[in-house]
């Protein structure tokens, strides 16, 4: 008779992530059995309920896991609990937790950012009838929180199972969401087809790579893998174990849209709904990063040098396409999809040498990138094409922000603080992720990436001003434009954005020193 051994599950340790998880599920019911004029605003409080009683849960944890005697481990077969993992979840709540305000809003022209039925046909009288009943496809909010639930566990992977099944929970809801877009249907369904036709090709390159780390060592987990590799050094074919890690790392590289990985980005960026890129561009750029330094520590010790030279090319040829591409863009999603690239190739330096140093500057990296992503987005989705006064499509091109100043002072401040934080201007939590980052990179020796990082930054501060230029020094043309007004989700998102994002770059100390307890995180 065979013997069924019951797995050792924490299930406080998980209890974070499947709040969200549960309140996905229970989104779905609203969407069965709630009347559609209620349904915006209970999927929107339960979404925010939920992320808010997340945070309690995890602040509950890092109580444990950060105190005089931590409490580290496994808390599920191929999850593991640790510092470095609640940080992380953290901070991607608190992504969640602005991308979910913005999605949730309704403006003054009385639209949101998704299709009335993202079912209808783009053009035929199905979707005009849906529009003049004033619907709205509210099964996004629960689709985010599946996807919120998993780029919570996607730090927290530790074997290549529970990775692969992570990142395809993090990414099949996007597939659909990019698809949903309220104006520009055709360009919205063609951003989510090529999201989806690359991203399958990358969970294919991280699937063989799992293959190729399982034939050669016997086993998906990280630890096993790095021993069993250490052991058998010499002994075999000695390709097996490089060339698995390296496909395993294209798959979360295509994540992070780092070169040559990258071609899905720009597109993808400006197709998708004004809300969704700004989620999908900060909070899977976390979680695929953080998710890169635990494999990276793990697996990655056994071909160090090998690995460093290939991550420091990658690096280099990122920056180099985010910056010189990003330069003569001129519709403001794809400038910023470049934007995202350059700025993927600053953090990716920050892997060929991980220290403590390293992880607590990449951390607040992406803390401090992704508020300001989800910000600046949210403004975006503000700016309206006027069809004789009333609002369509958002206007993405660069010279609609022309006397953005006079016309929404509010919103151009807040844009400026959001570019200059990308930027690395002082006073900005962008400048103070960046010195971090960079410091630890040269620390780590590798002062020429730091060197090519800075000139990239240097140059990628030429679109960011073009676009305050845009804003305060040049007057509007026509009446091609309106600023729409949020009806308080909107604003209160780029509101919290734009505290965090001065409180952190003026004061920083406290986050540094927190941060600094969570680069924790050892094979």
């Amino acid at each position: 008779m065979s013997t069924f051994t019951e797995p050792a599950i924490y299930w406080a340790g998980l209890a974070p992530a499947l709040v969200i998880l549960g309140t996905a599920v229970l989104g779905v019911l609203v969407e069965a059995f709630v009347p559609r004029r209620l349904r915006l605003s209970v999927q929107t409080v339960l979404a925010l309920a939920a992320i808010m009683g997340s945070f309690v849960l995890l602040a509950g944890q890092w109580a444990l896991v950060a105190g005089e005697t931590p409490m580290t481990g496994e808390i599920a077969n191929g999850f593991d609990i640790d510092p470095f993992g609640v940080a992380a979840q953290g901070i991607i709540l608190v992504i969640g937790l602005l991308a979910v305000l913005t999605m949730a809003d309704r403006t003054s022209a009385g639209d949101g950012a998704f299709a009335a039925q993202a079912a209808d046909r783009p053009g035929r009288a199905e979707e005009t009838e849906s529009l003049h009943a004033d619907w709205m496809g509210t099964e996004a909010l629960p689709l985010t929180m599946f996807s919120l639930g998993g780029m919570m566990l996607f730090p927290q992977a530790s074997n290549l199972i529970a990775l692969f099944v992570m990142l395809e929970l993090v990414s099949l809801p996007l597939y659909i969401m990019a698809a949903m877009a309220r104006h520009r249907r055709l360009l919205s369904q063609e951003a989510a087809l090529k999201y989806f036709v690359l991203g399958a090709f990358s969970s294919a390159f991280l699937l063989l790579g799992s293959a190729l780390l399982y034939g050669a060592t016997g086993s998906v987990d990280y630890s096993e893998i790095a021993q069993v590799s250490r052991l058998t050094q010499g002994v075999g074919p000695g390709w097996i174990v490089p060339a698995g890690l390296v496909l395993l790392l294209v798959g979360l590289l295509f994540k992070i849209a780092a070169a040559p990985f990258h071609s899905w980005s720009p597109d993808v960026y400006q197709g998708s709904p004004t809300p969704v890129t700004g989620f999908m561009a900060a909070g899977v750029k976390a979680a695929a990063f953080l998710a890169l330094v635990r494999v990276l520590v793990f697996i990655g010790m056994t071909v160090t040098e090998e690995l460093g030279a290939v991550l420091s090319a990658i690096a280099v040829l990122t920056m180099l396409v985010g910056t010189v591409v990003g330069i003569i863009q001129r519709d403001i999603k794809r400038m910023l999809a470049y934007s995202a690239i350059a700025h993927a190739g600053y953090m990716l330096i920050a892997l060929i040498s991980i220290n403590r140093l390293s992880l607590s500057a990449l951390l607040l990296y992406s803390l401090a990138y992704g508020v300001s992503t989800v910000g600046a987005f949210g403004i975006i989705s503000l700016v309206r094409v006027s069809h004789g006064g009333a609002a369509g499509a958002e206007a993405t091109d660069l010279d609609s922000y022309r006397g953005l100043g006079q016309r929404a002072p509010w919103l151009a401040a807040a844009m400026t603080v959001f570019m200059l934080s990308f930027a690395g201007i002082p006073l900005t939590a962008g400048f103070v992720a960046k010195y971090e980052l960079f410091l630890s990179a040269a620390l780590g020796g590798g002062v020429w990436l730091v060197v090519a990082a800075v000139v990239s930054s240097a140059a990628t501060a030429f679109f960011y001003m073009r676009l305050i230029v845009l804003m305060y020094f040049r007057q509007s043309e026509g009446e091609g434009v309106v600023v729409v007004g949020s009806r308080g989700p909107v604003a209160a998102a780029v509101t919290v954005a734009v505290v965090l994002t001065l409180v952190v770059g003026i004061l920083p100390q406290p986050l540094l020193t927190l941060l600094g307890s969570a680069a924790m995180l050892a094979p």
